[in-house]
């Protein structure tokens, strides 16, 4: 069938902007996909970064150190934003008024200011097909997990937890980096780093939180500066929120958990999902990608089953189901979702799409009353979530 191709400009070509790259060189792995992209362009100050891009992509024809260079040309119709968080609002909002698609990183702005001036960008070009960056989803497991939301199997929702856990943090020897900085991260710290990882099955799920009680913490009060000295780190290192949510399907409230962590003694880079309900419960963790822990429960011994799922993956590729998924394949089958939907105008199934920029403003009002409840050791309430979109 014939191939539609979609140039792309590359803003930020640092760790993601080469796993786009990457994931567009083997786009040929999807299968039955009408569009592909085509890097044409890449942007960046820092323009030691840029042979990496030219000796494996020879479609670039632009190389930028300004990113309105990039979004002058008349060539990129999309791009990817792969910046820190205090240029999102700069940037993207630019990008949008250049009328390109648009491809940006979590947290979508370094505040809720910030996320509320992008989204109000967006909504004056509704031609501009704007998501956010999220990938761990699209792991089979979390797809099989989705699919079970969605046909209610789950019964009345008891409780529920997502979590993303790093050690990269964990030596103090470690030097200071844009993460360690209000200035550039924000004051949300690992929330805005890692907590739209989190948010994104329960709140596509329909599961807002109410309130939210924080409990935040600075582990490592100092790092190496790069300069013989010590520098202080400003941002936090690990949170956990626990919420209170409503199930849309029975109309009750249960927990939800929610964990985003860069100081996780045993853990390099875990995200987990645990789902529990009155007729079936599920479990999976990135530690062991293969496995879905399920209970499907209808009276009598409750017994948790194990579960080794395949390449069952969103978007058909090459791969037989029966072989491994790991972290490459679920950048590839996200960005599958972006431009299916770019496309098409809307996902295949609810879980198989990109985050919207509606529930990174959630995300920004959930993180946001977080920092209230820490700063406070309260519970705080969150307004209803059809009125924030």
């Amino acid at each position: 069938m014939p191939v539609k191709t979609i140039r792309f400009g590359i803003i930020g070509c640092g760790l993601m902007g080469r796993e786009f790259a990457s994931a567009a060189a083997r786009w040929c792995h999807l299968t039955e996909f009408s569009v592909r992209p085509e890097i044409v362009a890449i942007g960046d100050a820092n323009p030691s970064l840029f042979p990496w891009y030219r000796d494996h992509f020879p479609s670039i024809r632009q190389a930028t150190a300004d990113y309105r260079e990039l979004l002058g040309n008349a060539e990129v119709e999309v791009v990817y934003c792969a910046l820190p968080h205090h240029l999102h609002r700069e940037v993207y909002c630019a990008a949008i008024e250049a009328g390109k698609h648009l491809m940006g990183e979590k947290p979508f702005g370094i505040d809720q200011p910030a996320n509320a001036a992008i989204l109000a960008c967006a909504a004056q070009h509704p031609e501009i097909f704007v998501r956010c960056s999220s990938e761990y989803p699209f792991y089979p497991a979390v797809q099989r997990i989705g699919a079970m939301i969605e046909a209610g199997a789950f019964g009345r929702v008891i409780e529920a937890g997502a979590g993303f856990l790093h050690s990269s943090d964990l030596d103090p020897q470690k030097p200071l980096n844009w993460k360690r900085l209000v200035a550039f991260n924000g004051q949300y710290g690992c929330l805005g780093d890692l907590g739209m990882h989190v948010c994104h099955v329960p709140f596509r799920a329909g599961w807002f939180p109410r309130n939210v009680r924080a409990i935040c913490s600075k582990i490592v009060s100092q790092r190496p500066d790069g300069k013989g000295g010590l520098a202080p780190c400003e941002t936090w290192d690990n949170a956990t929120l626990f919420c209170e949510t409503t199930d849309p399907g029975s109309g009750q409230n249960f927990p939800l958990t929610l964990k985003t962590q860069r100081i996780a003694p045993g853990e390099k880079d875990t995200w987990c999902l645990e789902v529990l309900g009155t007729r079936a419960a599920a479990r999976f963790s990135t530690k062991n990608p293969r496995r879905l822990e399920l209970l499907e429960y209808s009276g009598g011994e409750q017994v948790w089953g194990q579960i080794d799922m395949g390449y069952e993956s969103a978007f058909k590729t090459i791969t037989g189901g029966i072989f491994e998924f790991g972290f490459p394949d679920a950048i590839l089958q996200m960005w599958a979702a972006f431009l299916h939907e770019l496309e098409h105008g809307r996902p295949p199934r609810r879980f198989a799409g990109c985050v919207t920029p509606e529930e990174t403003a959630l995300s920004h009002a959930l993180f946001t009353a977080a920092l209230q409840s820490q700063a406070a050791a309260a519970v705080v309430a969150l307004p209803d979530h059809n009125s924030r979109t």
